[in-house]
């Protein structure tokens, strides 16, 4: 990785800065995020081919407003500003930016005016997606104006002698509609980026060095059976063989018969040569979660209690160097450790990890990664497809489906509500049409009548949502025959439910799990 070519995304605080990463990436051209307190130093010392400067929810002439050293444009790299970032740009450099006459929000027509290498075959005429109460009233001096819309006179500036370009809106949002072709003509045409940012390579580099750190260690991965989990095991099996040993953790809050299927195919009759363990701590997960109901509470608990399992079969193995996990990028970001972001949430091999680790180092390999680059890296290790493509599940699991406190039986409500659920949209022909689907129990107890009784049960929520990164996510519009003919199992078929509700809030406000 530091042979590779990249462009670095300093982040003012917006909500669509994993997004940007995320677009670069899909030119072929690698991408990290970083604090815009990381200092100048540092920055030149990665030596990258272009920076971004994203959005953020101030006013840059507030008092206290994130801002970045004047330096930072005169390095002779290129950089473009997306909005805040055009914003500080601007006032930096010596424009006027002020509270916008009129508020820009959505979709809106911009006006491409000049001849940029910004909008290459783009059209005079665009739709792009603005979000800003203030505005640029005078660019900087040396900048040409180069689009703008019906309310706003500068949507996008440029010095082309120094390499600097400024837009209002958002490019790397899907409801711009070039705006994947706008960041493409930044990397790899002012900046001049090869695109050599491959999957093949990403695995091939990742094992050699993971070999190279490991050197004759021992090495313990964390095992869920998911994607990310999954992904990572074949690929330090890959590198280490017979030195890894892989735990699987069955803490009674998995989907159901999950434990048996992750057995069958990681276990000693699976298709992988891996030293496999199998602890069953479903109880012992059961005690320690008694009477919390606090979401973050119970990551941390879980995460905890993972970590606790694993040093104790760790000893058993003999001395163990390295813990291996399935964290991605996502993860990094949301636990608030990849830039300006507030935290979302701890996952458990992120934010949830406890103070203390019995283990000599922590070895991350799919951390620089979003979802889609995880399942593109699993086909490219050759894992099955119908693994690498299985439905996402969190760390904490059916821990975060239950609202409030978790019990045996509040978990097994949930698994028999999930698995007919997700038999009913196999069975309808959407499992692949959905990003990702399932069945939570809310804290919600509601009246009922069934058989001519009165009842007092659960409500169970269906939760389906399409997405492309994972990062925003919209509710999937499932056939309403089909949601009727789900509800109707599950009231019939769960003890203990006697409503059941569907979730159409989209990603954000929410998160696409309950807690």
């Amino acid at each position: 990785m530091m042979n590779q070519e990249k462009v670095i995304v300093i982040d003012f605080g917006g909500q669509y800065n994993q997004l940007v990463a995320r677009r670069v990436r899909e030119c072929n051209v690698y991408c990290e995020i970083y604090s815009y307190r990381t200092d100048i130093e540092q920055i030149k010392e990665m030596n990258p081919k272009g920076i971004i400067l994203t959005g953020g929810p101030n006013s840059c002439y507030g008092e206290g407003a994130p801002s970045y050293s004047k330096e930072l444009f005169e390095l002779g790299i290129p950089i473009l500003g997306l909005c805040y970032g055009a914003q500080l740009m601007m006032l930096l450099l010596g424009g006027n930016v002020e509270k916008a006459p009129v508020r820009e929000y959505g979709k809106t027509e911009v006006l491409v005016d000049a001849q940029s290498p910004l909008f290459e075959n783009v059209p005079k005429s665009t739709i792009c997606w603005m979000s800003h109460f203030d505005y640029i009233s005078k660019a900087a001096d040396g900048f040409s104006v180069t689009a703008h819309t019906a309310d706003c006179p500068v949507a996008a500036a440029e010095n082309r002698e120094k390499n600097l370009y400024a837009v209002q809106f958002h490019p790397e949002v899907l409801h711009t509609q070039e705006g994947t072709k706008i960041l493409s003509n930044f990397v790899r045409g002012v900046c001049g980026c090869a695109g050599t940012w491959r999957m093949d390579s990403f695995v091939e580099n990742s094992i050699q060095s993971i070999r190279e750190r490991v050197g004759k260690g021992k090495v313990l991965c964390a095992l869920s059976g998911g994607v990310d989990s999954s992904v990572a095991a074949v690929m330090l099996s890959k590198a280490i063989g017979s030195q890894l040993t892989c735990v699987f953790v069955d803490h009674g809050l998995l989907r159901k018969n999950e434990g048996d299927e992750v057995e069958e195919v990681f276990g000693p009759n699976g298709a992988y040569e891996l030293n496999f363990i199998r602890v069953n701590a479903q109880q012992r997960f059961y005690d320690k979660l008694s009477g919390v109901s606090e979401p973050e509470r119970k990551r941390k608990i879980i995460g905890e209690e993972f970590i606790r399992v694993f040093e104790e079969e760790a000893k058993k193995i003999g001395k163990v160097d390295f813990l291996v996990q399935g964290t991605i990028y996502p993860d990094v970001v949301e636990s608030g450790l990849g830039g300006e972001s507030a935290v979302i949430k701890s996952h458990h091999n992120v934010g949830g990890l406890p103070d203390y680790v019995d283990f000599k180092e922590i070895i991350e390999p799919l951390r620089d990664l979003f979802k889609d680059e995880v399942r593109k890296a699993g086909l490219e290790l050759g894992i099955p497809e119908h693994l690498v493509f299985r439905q996402p599940f969190p760390g904490p699991g059916l821990g975060i489906r239950i609202i409030g406190e978790v019990t045996a039986e509040k978990v097994r409500i949930v698994q028999d509500a999930d698995a007919i659920y997700r038999e009913e949209i196999a069975n309808a022909g959407l499992n692949k049409a959905i990003g990702q689907y399932f069945a939570a129990l809310t804290n919600m107890r509601s009246v009922g009548v069934m058989g001519d009784e009165r009842t007092y049960d659960y409500a169970v929520a269906l939760r389906a949502v399409n997405t492309i990164d994972f990062m925003t996510a919209e509710a999937a519009e499932i056939p309403f025959d089909v949601l009727q003919k789900v509800m109707g199992r599950i009231i019939n078929e769960v003890k203990g439910v006697n409503r059941v509700m569907y979730d159409l809030t989209s990603k954000p406000p929410g998160t696409i799990e309950f807690e």
